[in-house]
């Protein structure tokens, strides 16, 4: 890449970490706050998943955006929602508000994640995109570890101090971005086919079923439900299994941080440029299933560790493998193909923590049975996929 592109690469990054963050920053210390005015695990439950609702309501419109108003404006935009999200957290103690500032939160990120990809695909050459999106996944994986390492270290000066240092900084990156991200020049795409201006937000949904990238967005669905379904119930069962402590529980979710961050930087480009997409894919869908099968028979804290960190393994390289295979595939609707992975992704988001939630309460390896049936059906209907389209490019040349 050359220094411009790295400067921008930067840039993106750092906003993406600290969108991530500022949602991981509350996840240690949520439980103990709800408990402080007298809520319970259904509010818990109900702060994931309006956030997730709130991102998967606007993400298509976001998209669609994107395209139309820019990617910088929407970066920003989304910068401003989370921290006035968690502003909102911060002054106010009523459930009900609290409710309205994951609304809010959910709404940035929803503006934010989309157009950071599509500036990914305007400033990468064809080539670059894997790497590039490799970069912005690591971002984000980096701000799944270090948003709840800080939230639980601020939690010593009280309780809500985490949301205000969150907002705080998601307020410094909106300056930030306003003085120092410049739009991109759009990069030429192949011509797809045009479509109509006033189309509505409900056939833009259906016409995403028809898209080339249509079985990518599916895969990107069901790997947010089983990853989001996996952490949901993850403290709850290493608790309950094998009596482990909140470090252990913090220790296993930083160090799962942590690969996912190196294999993002160092290890999915060159995985993708020597295998390609299709392949990789393959892989490490077989793998995440395995680790969801393995889950099942563990009968040790460290057996289940290093399980979990063969799942984070699988996900982090199949998160960047998914975005550039889409993007690759999206032509010159970047910024509504992002907002359709943004949409799936969301769509996991609200049902993994529902459903394991659900199915943990009747047999705490139900949630885990579920990502394997799932994980299994997806690599199938991929394979099927592949060789699919690998017959309709052998007859159209």
């Amino acid at each position: 890449m050359t220094g411009d592109q790295r400067r921008k690469m930067i840039i993106l990054m750092i906003n993406m970490f600290i969108a991530i963050g500022s949602f991981g920053i509350i996840i240690p210390i949520l439980p103990a706050y709800l408990e402080s005015i007298n809520e319970g695990g259904m509010a818990a439950g109900l702060m994931i998943a309006i956030f997730a609702g709130a991102q998967l309501v606007f993400s298509p419109i976001a998209g669609k955006w994107a395209d139309d108003y820019g990617r910088r404006k929407m970066i920003i935009f989304g910068l401003t929602g989370l921290s006035l999200s968690m502003f909102v957290f911060y002054a106010f103690d009523s459930i009900w508000m609290l409710y309205a500032s994951r609304v809010i939160g959910g709404i940035g990120a929803a503006f934010l994640v989309p157009a950071i990809f599509a500036y990914v695909a305007d400033i990468t050459t064809f080539d670059q995109r894997a790497k590039g999106n490799s970069f912005i996944s690591a971002a984000m994986s980096f701000g799944i570890v270090v948003g709840p390492g800080i939230g639980g270290f601020l939690a010593d000066f009280g309780l809500k101090m985490p949301f205000l240092i969150s907002a705080v900084i998601a307020l410094v990156a909106v300056l930030f971005s306003v003085f120092m991200l410049k739009e991109p020049d759009r990069q030429p795409q192949p011509v797809v086919a045009a479509h109509p201006v006033s189309e509505s937000m409900a056939k833009k949904i259906a016409r995403s079923v028809k898209m080339p990238y249509f079985i990518p967005l599916v895969i990107t669905l069901v790997m947010s439900f089983g990853l989001m379904a996996y952490e949901s119930v993850l403290g709850l069962f290493v608790d309950d299994e094998f009596g482990a402590s909140p470090q252990d529980i913090a220790l296993m979710v930083t160090s799962t941080g942590i690969v996912s961050v190196i294999v993002q930087l160092f290890i999915v480009d060159r995985l993708v440029t020597r295998f390609g997409e299709g392949i990789v894919l393959n892989i490490f869908l077989a793998f995440a299933a395995c680790g969801f099968l393995l889950s099942v028979l563990a009968n040790s804290y460290m057996l289940f560790f290093g399980i979990s960190l063969l799942i984070f393994l699988a996900t982090s390289i199949l998160r960047p493998v998914l975005n550039t295979l889409i993007s690759k595939l999206a032509g010159d609707e970047q910024g509504f193909a992002m907002g359709m992975n943004n949409m799936y992704m969301s769509i996991g988001n609200v049902l993994g923590p529902t459903c394991a939630g659900l199915l943990y309460d009747v047999n705490i390896i139900y949630p885990f049975i579920l990502g394997l049936i799932l994980l299994v059906a997806t690599l199938l209907i991929t394979i099927v996929w592949q060789k699919r389209a690998m017959k309709q490019n052998v007859l159209s040349s």
